[in-house]
C-alpha cells in the first residue's frame, strides 16, 4: 500500500515561509492544476472553439531545506512538478464544529519553469560570435 502523488502545474500565490516554535520551517503554496471538460467522453468546447477546461486547486506544504529552497526560487505562475503524498486533517473550530483540511506534503519538487533571479539579477548574454569558426 502506498500514498504518492504527482502533480503538474502552476503556483497560484508566492509561496508563504514560516518557522515553528519547534525551529521547523515550513513552507505553504497553492497548485492550480487543469484538465479538459468532458460530455460524453468529448472535450467540451466554447463559442471560439476552445477547450474548456476545469482547474483544480491544491494546498502544498514543504518542510525545511525544501522548503527553503521554494520559498527562495519560486513566485506565482512558475511551472512545477510535486511529488509526495496526500495528508488529510481534522479539528474542532471555536464553535464545536468538526473541520476537515486535505494537503499535499510535498517530497520533491521540480521546478518546470525558470526560478525567479535575485533582485539586480539579469539572465546572462551569450556572444555566439566569439565562438572558433564564426
Amino acid at each position: 500500500m502506498q500514498n504518492i502523488v504527482i502533480l503538474a502545474g502552476n503556483i497560484g500565490q508566492a509561496p508563504e515561509a514560516l518557522t515553528t516554535q519547534g525551529g521547523t520551517k515550513i513552507t505553504h503554496f497553492t497548485l492550480a492544476t487543469s484538465r479538459p471538460r468532458l460530455s460524453e467522453g468529448r472535450p467540451i468546447r466554447d463559442e471560439h472553439g476552445y477547450r474548456v477546461m476545469d482547474t483544480e486547486w491544491h494546498r502544498i506544504t514543504c518542510f525545511n531545506g525544501l522548503g527553503k529552497s521554494v520559498a527562495e526560487n519560486c513566485e506565482k505562475g512558475m511551472k512545477v512538478l510535486v511529488q509526495g503524498r496526500i495528508h488529510y486533517s481534522k479539528w474542532t473550530d471555536a464553535a464545536g464544529v468538526d473541520r476537515y483540511g486535505c494537503e499535499i506534503i510535498a517530497e520533491k519538487i521540480d521546478f518546470l519553469s525558470r526560478p525567479k533571479t535575485a533582485e539586480g539579477e539579469g539572465p546572462e548574454l551569450i556572444d555566439n560570435n566569439d565562438e572558433v569558426g564564426f
